[in-house]
């Protein structure tokens, strides 16, 4: 009987291991969208009891944002010098006590402190999740189980909004018991990440092929080769002026710029949907926001389903475009009925939602293995720069000149981000990752 021909490293089979690491990486991600998700609602019945202002309110929604700025762009560097499972492996342990204790808050002070310390935590499972996966990814497979980190944020996202939704009149503390949910299920997926192994890639690349190569052989099979040693001498990890220099400058623009152009409006309207359509006159706000989030949830699906089956650039500008005619037409609204407006809001999430899958395929794909953490962490840092910013001034906006001036904003953003895509932007789909 003929043993079946070697494979190589990024030319294997499906297997049971690769879906353990996939579970271990969506947990992630859905209690990253259910943390960044609840605090809309959270702070809307918090308002009375911490004396909340449209400013406080802003420090607030944008304050996960900003400390997640702060955790991408620190543990990018780390996890290419000391390996992507250290981090992996315990962040979610952390980011679970973290939120547990936003129940024992007494001022808004002290949560803004928590809420900064959660977006640290949610900035490195960012970098860490998606740099994991994707080195353990074969390449066939890879656009879809990354974009199924999209789809385990948008669930975690809808459902922090249905949660919050449904504890809204568990009484006066029901502000503290939709916070505490969102440790549940960061505790839940802590034991099943503290059994994956650091990534074969990661290893080879420093040198440890024996350490790659065993870890290939347990999980992998004996028919699957392990990562080639690179002609490069040993890396110690990645650096944030190499991604600045000329032969990856583009990319790092790329990477850094259409995701802040999807995230800006994505935090920013997410996060306070309901005070926007109450601003536009649509009865019934609450509920709206609840289309919005199913809408947000439908769309990673359909970016799930469209991933493989289109290039990435024709994904990316095609969403641009459709998001950034949707809010325009929000913008310019007026007296339009409730429905036309839950419906352009309906569209443009549920597309947004689509692209924003690109972040978790594209951006990892845009780098090499000795910068792809680095890669990563910049990309997702200046994209928490713009969404922080934005949450922050989104109800002081619409406070001083109304909703349609936000929205008209946020259609000047989906159109830069487009612009830039079409002029820079590389394809990547089917590119075996190097390096």
């Amino acid at each position: 009987m003929t043993s079946p021909a070697p494979q190589a490293y990024d030319d294997a089979p499906l297997r049971a291991f690769h879906l353990r690491a996939a579970v271990a990486s969506f947990g992630g991600s859905f209690s990253d969208g259910f943390g960044l998700g609840i605090i809309g609602l959270a702070l809307a019945l918090a308002t009375p009891e911490l004396a909340l202002t449209p400013v406080w309110l802003g420090l607030l929604g944008g304050a996960a944002l900003a400390g997640l700025f702060l955790g991408a762009l620190f543990t990018g560097p780390l996890a290419d010098r000391i390996g992507r499972r250290p981090v992996f492996a315990w962040n979610m342990g952390i980011l679970g006590l973290l939120s547990a204790a936003q129940f024992l808050v007494d001022s808004a002070s002290v949560l803004l402190l928590l809420r900064l310390g959660i977006g640290f935590l949610l900035g490195t499972d960012y970098v860490v999740g998606k740099t994991l996966l994707t080195e353990f990814t074969p390449r066939a497979e890879r656009g879809r189980l990354l974009s199924s980190l999209a789809v385990a944020w948008a669930a975690g996202y809808a459902s922090a909004y249905a949660t919050g939704y449904a504890l809204s009149d568990s009484g006066a503390d029901a502000w503290r018991w939709m916070l505490l949910a969102s440790a549940l299920p960061c505790l839940l997926v802590m034991p099943l990440r503290a059994t994956l192994p650091e990534s074969p890639m990661w290893l080879a690349r420093q040198g440890r092929h024996r350490e790659a190569a065993a870890v290939v052989l347990k999980h992998f099979g004996p028919h699957v080769l392990p990562p080639p040693a690179s002609s490069l001498p040993p890396r110690s990890g990645g650096h944030w002026a190499e991604l600045f220099a000329p032969a990856m400058r583009r990319r790092t623009l790329v990477a850094c710029g259409f995701f802040t152009c999807l995230v800006i409006p994505y935090f920013a309207l997410g996060t306070f949907v309901a005070r926007v359509l109450d601003a536009l006159q649509v009865q019934g706000g609450a509920m709206g926001g609840l289309v919005y989030n199913i809408a947000l949830l439908a769309g990673s699906v359909l970016g799930l389903m469209l991933i493989d089956r289109l290039p990435r650039r024709t994904l990316l500008m095609g969403s641009f475009a459709i998001t950034s005619c949707a809010m325009l037409a929000l913008s310019l609204s007026g007296n339009a009925s409730a429905f036309t407006v839950i419906a352009l809001f309906a569209l443009f999430a549920c597309v947004l939602s689509a692209a924003s899958n690109m972040s978790f395929v594209y951006v990892p794909e845009l780098f090499p293995t000795e910068l792809r953490a680095s890669g990563t962490g910049v990309a997702i840092a200046a994209s928490r720069i713009g969404s922080a910013i934005s949450t922050f001034l989104l109800p002081v906006v619409m406070a001083s000149w109304g909703a349609p001036v936000a929205l008209g904003a946020c259609c000047a953003v989906l159109a830069l981000g487009g612009i830039l895509c079409w002029r820079w932007a590389p394809e990547t789909r089917r590119v075996a990752l190097g390096g």
